[in-house]
């Protein structure tokens, strides 16, 4: 296989790993958790995996005999960073707990599980992947593990290969499968071990045990390139505003990380929109606003952030998607059978509540079109579809347009439109998610080893050197509360959302100001993986502010 310079030169890369991982280790047992809401219910559906404690392995004095294991890997939705060092990590650490263990991964996602579609992960396949980005040693899926035809599939095909534990590398969804798998195993007494590990570009799986996913690190520092790469542009050509829309769905972890490495103009932060109840014409006018005051310092260019979700942060949209996606579902037929976009616009318009249908009909056309594309498996709108930043440009340019002919705005604007999402999610992982990623698969074989099910694999202290980090298995049950999906509760991680109290976010308030009328832009440049430390092994502006 012909290789890079720097794919050679990162194969050689050793990740740095917790001190307490590199010799004997001892298992050491905290308080009891609990779930964080909904207590009553947790305990109902998960009576065997609901108030673990949470573990921590430390440095040990004798090095523990384990018995064999046949370990079985998925990598479950979409990718980020890291991926494969979690795999080698887990490969690792499992033929160090036992040189006869054996690691098998499911290709596809969890359809391989279903299909019993697999490979033996050996040393001469995982060598192949250390230390580079991508899920594609195995490949990744969306299937849902939910209902117990499919879990008695999985049962059936582990144990006629002798598998004795699943690691399901996977967000929020895949790990709350994770746990309702590992609880259903349980209650089977099917001696099948369930274990998580955090994984999410987003960045909206954390709390106070897993204080990042792994994957947000090089994805933010990939697009915080790109962003100074363009921002270096704007304030060389003096001639454009750049509209930049980022991945990140449920939470704008994404843009306000990236806004504190560059320093933009403006970012538009999801939870503060829906918490201060604005429309999209008070966002409209923040933006105008600004445009107005910079042209009257002779500024005719700047940058915009805007998060992937924003639609679905505003009430009036939020409400409006609510309705469509139920107006769509009953009417599909009806819908696809007219015979243009106008129709279709038409039609549905009638079926919109009065305060519904004037949002909609105000849209404009192209943008109501994209709101009535076909929904994802989870009936939700594919909002990496919807081209936020465009009609932002158009509704910027039409307010624009009325400011100059009523004298109060004498600029010119000029916009240009990007979608930064796929860029970030395979790159070659920084050092810090190399080691993260490596350290937090060794956990996995230990939690494995110990015996321990519907766990996810947790490494804190993570602003603190590798040596110092502290490894150990969070209950996932810990994390979970009652949400209504498809119009009924279910059991769910609760999603971390950007906390408008937390530190992160009142350093963009408290300098949003400055970065709208100034030009101060950060350029980070490329992720650096060899140099010193304190350019390569940084980890994220966010984590920092939390811990500070």
């Amino acid at each position: 296989m012909l290789k890079s310079p720097l794919q050679i030169a990162r194969a050689d890369y050793a990740p740095k790993i917790p001190a307490s991982l590199k010799g004997a280790v001892k298992i050491v047992e905290g308080n009891k958790t609990e779930s964080v809401a909904d207590q009553a219910e947790i305990d109902k559906m998960f009576p065997n995996t609901h108030r673990m404690p949470v573990i921590t392995f430390e440095s040990g004095e004798e090095t523990s005999v384990y018995p064999v294991a046949k370990v079985g890997v998925i990598l479950s939705g979409g990718q980020a960073p890291g991926g494969h060092n979690v795999i080698s990590g887990l490969f690792d650490g499992l033929k160090k707990c036992n040189k006869n263990n054996k690691l098998y991964g499911f290709l596809g996602g969890p359809s391989g599980l279903l299909d019993n579609d697999y490979i033996e992960l050996t040393s001469d396949v995982v060598d192949e992947y250390r230390n580079t980005g991508g899920f594609d040693i195995i490949g990744s899926g969306r299937t849902k593990l939910e209902d117990e035809e499919q879990f008695d599939k999985v049962m059936s095909n582990c144990k006629a290969m002798g598998i004795n534990a699943i690691v399901i590398i996977g967000g929020d969804d895949s790990n709350t499968n994770a746990c309702v798998l590992a609880e259903y195993f349980v209650k089977k007494k099917a001696g099948i071990q369930v274990l998580g590990v955090p994984k999410t570009i987003d960045g909206d799986l954390k709390n106070e045990v897993v204080e990042t996913s792994f994957g947000f690190d090089t994805a933010c520092k990939t697009y915080s390139e790109l962003i100074g790469n363009i921002q270096r542009d704007a304030n060389s050509a003096k001639k454009y505003y750049h509209f930049i829309r980022l991945m990140g769905r449920s939470a704008s972890h994404i843009g306000l990380e990236c806004a504190l490495q560059t320093q933009p103009n403006i970012t538009i932060i999801s939870e503060e929109v829906e918490n201060k109840k604005l429309t999209l014409d008070d966002i409209v006018s923040y933006i105008t606003d600004i445009i107005v005051k910079r042209a009257e310092q002779g500024h005719n260019f700047g940058s915009v952030l805007i998060p992937e979700g924003l639609v679905e942060f505003i009430p009036a949209m939020k409400t409006l998607i609510g309705e469509l996606n139920d107006i769509l579902a009953a009417n599909e037929s009806d819908i696809k059978g007219l015979e243009n976009n106008q129709k279709r616009r038409e039609f549905v318009a009638t079926k919109l509540s009065a305060d519904s249908s004037k949002v909609f009909t105000s849209l404009p056309a192209s943008f109501a079109d994209q709101l009535m594309l076909d929904r994802d498996p989870h009936g939700n709108v594919q909002v990496s579809m919807i081209d936020t930043e465009k009609l932002l440009i158009d509704m910027v340019k039409v307010k624009l347009d009325e400011l100059k002919a009523d004298g109060s705005y004498k600029g010119k604007f000029s916009a240009q439109g990007h979608f930064f999402g796929y860029e970030g999610r395979c790159a070659a992982p920084s050092n810090f998610d190399a080691d993260y990623c490596y350290s937090l698969g060794y956990t996995a074989s230990l939690l494995i080893s110990e015996g321990k099910t519907g766990y996810m694999a947790s490494i804190k202290n993570l602003t603190a050197p590798a040596e110092e980090w502290i490894p150990g298995g969070a209950p996932i049950t810990m994390m979970m509360n009652m949400e209504r999906r498809h119009g009924a509760l279910k059991p769910v991680i609760q999603k971390a959302l950007v906390k408008l109290d937390g530190k992160p976010f009142k350093a963009l308030e408290e300098n949003r100001e400055e970065w709208a009328m100034e030009t101060n832009y950060l350029y980070p440049g490329p992720i650096q993986y060899f140099g010193p430390s304190q350019v390569c092994d940084l980890t994220t502006r966010t984590i920092v502010y939390e811990q500070s």
